[in-house]
């Protein structure tokens, strides 16, 4: 049991018979005789749907174990990625909606944490920052101003906006959530 007024980023609830993920949170302490509240957003563990709530401080909460499995990336159907134990070989299938948006990242062979809540799968855990290559994009404009952008489209058909240099075939640094670009990917000394 966790008091509400507890509750950090990446913890598992149980709140009304459901398990629940705590993605973030913000304690705001009462004044006199009111009371703290405690205001979390919360994915639903079965669904993957989200929900804000708020809680009084001082509700207890039931904590889920929440462990954390390393595991590479086979492929996907329409509503399945599978993963690999490189230990056991024993294969394993995600839903899709569990994964959400950063699934088009996927990339065969690629090794994630993967968060199990009472033995069932409930989240893969991709990086912040993660390199792809650039597909499809106009050429290098020079003479043109450093702070323009054109879009590109990358190996996984995802579009974004990269800067004038940026040339077919280069490797970018691309921020996950926010599927911005960082900077080019170094390339090993040849």
């Amino acid at each position: 049991m966790v008091l509400a007024s507890q509750l950090r980023p990446g913890m598992a609830i149980r709140y009304e018979g459901q398990g629940y993920k705590v993605i973030s949170g913000d304690y705001h302490p009462g004044q006199g005789k009111m009371g703290g509240v405690a205001h979390v957003r919360l994915k639903n563990l079965s669904t993957g749907t989200f929900r804000d709530h708020s809680f009084r401080s001082e509700m207890k909460l039931d904590v889920l174990g929440v462990e954390k499995q390393t595991l590479a990336f086979l492929y996907s159907d329409d509503d399945q990625c599978y993963f690999m134990d490189p230990q056991t070989f024993e294969q394993i299938g995600i839903d899709s909606a569990l994964i959400g948006e950063a699934g088009r990242f996927l990339q065969p062979e690629m090794q994630l944490p993967v968060e199990f809540v009472e033995g069932r799968p409930v989240s893969v855990v991709f990086p912040d920052i993660i390199e792809m290559r650039v597909a499809d994009t106009a050429p290098p404009a020079h003479g043109q101003q450093d702070n323009t952008w054109k879009t590109a489209r990358l190996d996984n058909n995802v579009q974004i906006m990269v800067p004038q240099f940026i040339k077919v075939g280069d490797m970018i640094r691309l921020d996950v959530e926010g599927l911005k670009y960082v900077d080019r990917a170094k390339t090993a000394a040849r």
